[in-house]
């Protein structure tokens, strides 16, 4: 299954073939944000490391006592990135999530993400599972805006138009707007978080859905 949120436009594509890896590299700061997009296909997160992991990434400026450990890492972070940005087109995280369990104190440390952009296969389909325009949190969707603007995490209207629009298509896009979903929450800044699974149009082949759906119109 593949989850994701964003604050203006949502793009649901299912996910098959990869292109060349990117990387993004973003030094760690109480308000930074790493930003990761995709020209043509949806984020595919790979790697990702919060920590140090050498004395050079991040350092200009840094005393060297803040760049000696380079055997320090977050457990987990990975599933965090994934969990936020795969499925996307373009997905922002806020490193200040990774602070409440900093293993790396008085260590200077970044974000460290490769990923790939996955083109979409016209084999596969999307259903939809549930969608829901609001906010639950404090860390999404949060660049450049005010605070009063995210402190609502109370804010919630499931919505079945997500689902109306996008079952049984290879792609969708809907705009995450007051204007398409109404506004649950005057004030806040929102976005729309969507739970999908990509399936073969019909059925599985032995050799995936591309050949199968040819196969089936001949």
């Amino acid at each position: 299954m593949l989850r994701f949120r964003l604050s203006t436009t949502l793009l649901l594509a299912a996910t098959c073939s990869l292109m060349k890896a990117e990387k993004a590299t973003t030094c760690g700061s109480n308000w930074n944000v790493q930003h990761l997009s995709c020209d043509d296909g949806v984020i595919s997160v790979q790697t990702a490391l919060y920590g140090r992991a050498d004395n050079v990434t991040c350092s200009e400026g840094r005393p060297p006592a803040q760049l000696a450990n380079t055997n320090c890492s977050q457990a987990g972070t990975v599933d965090v990135l994934k969990k936020r940005c795969n499925g996307k087109r373009e997905c922002e995280l806020n490193i200040n999530i990774f602070h409440t369990s900093d293993r790396c104190y008085g260590i200077t440390t970044y974000l460290d993400t490769t990923y790939t952009c996955v083109h979409s296969n016209r084999g596969r389909v999307m259903s939809v599972n549930g969608a829901d325009y609001g906010r639950s949190d404090q860390t999404t969707c949060i660049y450049q805006r005010p605070p009063n603007e995210i402190q609502n995490i109370d804010c919630s209207s499931p919505t079945t138009q997500v689902a109306d629009s996008c079952n049984g298509q290879n792609s969708c896009t809907i705009a995450a707007s007051n204007s398409v979903f109404g506004d649950p929450c005057v004030g806040t800044y929102k976005y729309l978080k969507v739970d999908y699974t990509c399936n073969c149009k019909y059925l599985k082949g032995p050799f995936g859905c591309s050949l199968w759906d040819s196969l089936k119109k001949q």
